[in-house]
């Protein structure tokens, strides 16, 4: 049986495709978005009310990573294809959508303590110092950081000391192989439009009440990777005006970066995303049966 997985930029209409196709044959949604992993900002993360696994499972205390999410994504997927149904793979974040439906070589998490102590040399000897001791332990890895992205030159420090490096993983995030046969379908949607989309739902968050649950969660304990959710330090910081336009600008630049993210996905059949829900269903369930049948519903 196969799989469908369903990428596109922010304001796309994924989630609204997904849930077409899932009433056009027996099917259930496995979501692929780093954020919408976290519970208490479902207008942020913007989670539709549709049943999807994998939405708001952890709590924002919790760190979260692709290394976690991964097993969980597998044992979903092999479940839903266990109950005769398919699986459909819907979200924006690339590296989530691979790692649910690849086995993906990712690095090991660091030992217990060995984080904080490279946080403290990258601040204790300054950016340049930390990134030239990087190029001589891993120098391809250096060759793609720059040396204030203070984040990922700490990683590739940890991964280094431990004989392992980002470099190599990011080559095999390309492979096409995939757990299970899969039809990967990217919506592409003329940029007009998308920014037309994106403003229009990021007024629609401020409507629904996205200051108040941001306050709220960030009221709380919140972990570093739930603290970097899309949107939260402006919504938290600016008046609401201002707020939606750096909203708005933001999000549109990330919608940029996954029309190019998307175009590098192995053997994705793009389709024409500016069209009712149901309309791109019926050709990505059309597309899906002609590389292997698929039930009725």
């Amino acid at each position: 049986m196969t799989v469908i997985g369903i990428f596109g930029p922010t304001a796309s209409g994924k989630s609204a495709v997904a849930e077409a196709v899932a009433e056009r044959i027996p099917a259930e949604l496995v979501s692929a978005d780093a954020m919408q992993v976290y519970r208490d900002l479902p207008i942020l993360t913007n989670q539709s009310a549709y049943p999807a696994r994998l939405v708001g499972i952890w709590p924002l205390e919790q760190e979260a990573s692709v290394g976690a999410y991964a097993p969980l994504a597998h044992a979903a997927i092999d479940e839903i294809l266990g109950e005769g149904k398919t699986p459909v793979v819907v979200g924006g974040t690339g590296l989530y959508l691979r790692a649910a439906l690849a086995e993906l070589e990712l690095p090991p998490a660091p030992a217990p303590g060995v984080r904080a102590r490279w946080s403290r040399h990258y601040d204790e000897v300054g950016a340049a110092a930390a990134h030239a001791e990087l190029v001589e332990r891993d120098p391809v890895a250096a060759a793609a950081i720059h040396a204030n992205d203070r984040r990922r030159v700490i990683r590739a420090l940890e991964l280094a000391e431990a004989g392992s490096s980002l470099a190599p993983s990011r080559d095999r995030l390309w492979t096409g192989a995939t757990r299970h046969p899969t039809v990967v379908v990217g919506l592409e949607v003329p940029k007009v439009v998308l920014n037309h989309r994106i403003a229009e739902r990021t007024r629609e968050m401020f409507e629904a009440g996205v200051q108040h649950e941001v306050r709220a969660a960030l009221a709380r304990k919140i972990s570093p990777t739930a603290r970097k959710t899309m949107g939260i330090d402006e919504v938290a910081s600016l008046e609401p005006d201002e707020a939606i336009a750096a909203l708005i600008a933001r999000t549109r630049r990330y919608a940029t970066y996954q029309r190019k993210w998307m175009r590098r996905v192995p053997g994705i059949v793009m389709v024409d995303g500016d069209r009712p829900p149901g309309v791109i269903a019926d050709d990505i369930v059309a597309l899906a049966r002609t590389r292997e049948r698929l039930p009725d519903q």
